[in-house]
């Protein structure tokens, strides 16, 4: 298998994550998305998505999303299971995993790219130039800080975001929580059970790693 990365970005950081608890040694290609390379012809016959994670399999297959390569990796390396183990687990961490997903990451790219000076003309990912809309940058900080307040709630009912232990879940909401440190926007003082989850799994080896 073959794994191409970026470093800086939050989307690769969730495989990385997932590879690091799965305790999997799989070779890295480095895209660097800051000069664009993922734009370039000789990346666009790899991913004609232009962006990053890609999983390339020892077939040739390339998997061009966090959600495909996690679902492969899981079902192909099956301890310690991130995703679940039967119906109703899998539906419960699913649901969890697209909450921190859509009201999590989402929100931080929303601000970031609609924003920052680097991405101008980038407002999205993808094959398709879109132009910034600095009120999508405000909503995105708005919708972060909603997120780490959905985030704090939950975590004054349940140890981890999908349950009683960690999941792929737990790691889209611990990136998008680092995330948001582009977009100045931080776990409010008050916010304790939050603060106790975070802690807890910024510690663990595969996401320091």
């Amino acid at each position: 298998m073959k794994f191409y990365d970026c470093s800086t970005a939050p989307s690769p950081r969730r495989v990385r994550i997932f590879i690091a608890e799965k305790g999997l040694d799989i070779p890295v290609v480095q895209v660097d998305l800051r000069s664009r390379e993922q734009l370039g012809d000789a990346f666009r016959k790899i991913n004609p998505h232009v962006t990053v994670p890609v999983l390339e399999l020892d077939d040739g297959t390339r998997l061009l999303d966090s959600n495909s390569i996690s679902l492969y990796l899981d079902e192909t390396f099956p301890e310690p299971n991130l995703m679940g183990r039967d119906a109703k687990e899998k539906a419960v961490i699913s649901g969890w995993n697209r909450v921190a997903e859509w009201d999590g990451l989402a929100a931080g790219a929303e601000a970031l790219r609609n924003h920052a000076k680097g991405m101008k003309g980038r407002a999205l990912t993808g094959p398709v130039d879109y132009e910034q809309i600095p009120e999508l940058a405000v909503r995105g900080r708005q919708r972060a800080q909603h997120f780490l307040v959905e985030l704090n709630n939950r975590f004054g009912e349940s140890e981890y975001l999908a349950g009683e232990r960690f999941t792929i879940a737990d790691i889209t909401a611990v990136v998008a929580v680092d995330f948001y440190k582009w977009i100045k926007v931080e776990i409010p003082d008050d916010a304790n059970a939050l603060r106790r989850w975070y802690d807890q799994v910024s510690a663990r080896p595969g996401v320091v790693a």
